[in-house]
């Protein structure tokens, strides 16, 4: 059944050239193909599909995460190659954008040049 198998992740753009030079130069993944319906990515052994679409319609809610071990290290060197995370009222403070939630958990949010929510998540 579907618990042995891989999961394959989707996401979506509307400009492939600046996804890819978001998801390869920012995130620095991994391409492994690039054609007209998607780029794929190898995302430490799960495959990622960012499929082009005419228009991306953003969801409210996180599309894909990352579980890191040092979210702190990782928001840093990010924000050192542009990216600006979100903060949201009554979650983050104006001035750090990880969240610590009730779980424990720490979690920082992000958006990809069309608009997706991305998480990191230090558990």
């Amino acid at each position: 059944m579907l618990n042995n198998a891989k999961i394959i992740a989707f996401g979506a753009t509307s400009n492939s050239k600046n996804s890819r030079a978001f998801y390869e130069r920012i995130l620095a993944l991994n391409c492994v193909e690039d054609n007209e319906y998607a780029t794929v990515y190898d995302c430490n052994g799960t495959m990622l599909r960012i499929q082009n679409v005419e228009e991306v319609l953003p969801q409210p809610y996180t599309m894909m995460g990352w579980w890191v071990k040092d979210i702190n290290a990782e928001v840093a060197n990010l924000k050192s190659r542009g990216v600006k995370f979100e903060i949201y009222s009554g979650m983050n403070s104006l001035s750090n954008p990880v969240w610590n939630a009730p779980s424990g958990a720490y979690v920082a949010w992000f958006k990809d040049p069309d608009g997706n929510t991305l998480s990191l998540t230090q558990l």
